[in-house]
């Protein structure tokens, strides 16, 4: 008998010592933070100049199937790159086009959408169109820039991670405003 009367008050005290409901944390995320917005200038003798941010490096493409003139704007804190291949308009200025557009429209699989933007800077004679690509595609942001006649410049961004959108988002967002600053300061030699 003194053995249930134990028991009914352990049991008891143990119910009625919990005054505060268990509530789960939420779950968290790393804090992404980001430097300050500061630009270089490039013109080392390529077809192209334009500004590209401190916290980044460009390196020259040297992959076998490089072309000239290629190049990777490497931002290594982000683990992402904007890849520039350049070619020369030789009557194919149409063919040009529709390859970039089909290298961003191969995204659709995953994309949730593809929204096209079009460029034009007539004091530097530059015009292209930029495709924003919305969700957990490879490449975020594709563009391509040409003056028509000569010069053609297409460019990828690509971010080392798993393609999880709601994840990358502040990241991607913060290298847009590096690629509209690539192309907005973009300009022939």
């Amino acid at each position: 008998m003194v053995l249930y009367i134990g028991l009914f008050l352990f049991l008891g005290a143990s119910v009625s010592g919990c005054k505060e409901k268990f509530v789960p944390k939420p779950k968290g995320y790393f804090r992404i933070s980001f430097p300050e917005k500061k630009y270089n200038y490039f013109n080392s003798g390529f077809p192209y100049r334009f500004e590209y941010p401190v916290y980044s490096q460009l390196i020259p493409d040297t992959l076998k199937n490089a072309e000239p003139y290629w190049l990777d704007m490497v931002i290594p804190a982000n683990k992402a790159k904007v890849h520039l291949s350049y070619k020369k308009v030789q009557d194919n200025l149409y063919k040009l086009t529709e390859d970039s557009r089909e290298l961003a429209y191969k995204h659709s699989i995953k994309a949730t959408s593809i929204e096209e933007k079009n460029f034009i800077n007539y004091g530097s004679n530059v015009f292209g169109t930029v495709y924003y690509i919305k969700g957990n595609a490879a490449s975020p942001i594709q563009f391509y820039l040409t003056d028509s006649t000569t010069h053609f410049l297409r460019g990828s961004v690509y971010i080392s991670e798993i393609p999880n959108y709601d994840s990358l988002l502040p990241v991607i967002s913060f290298l847009e405003a590096d690629v509209t600053h690539l192309i907005n300061t973009l300009d022939w030699n």
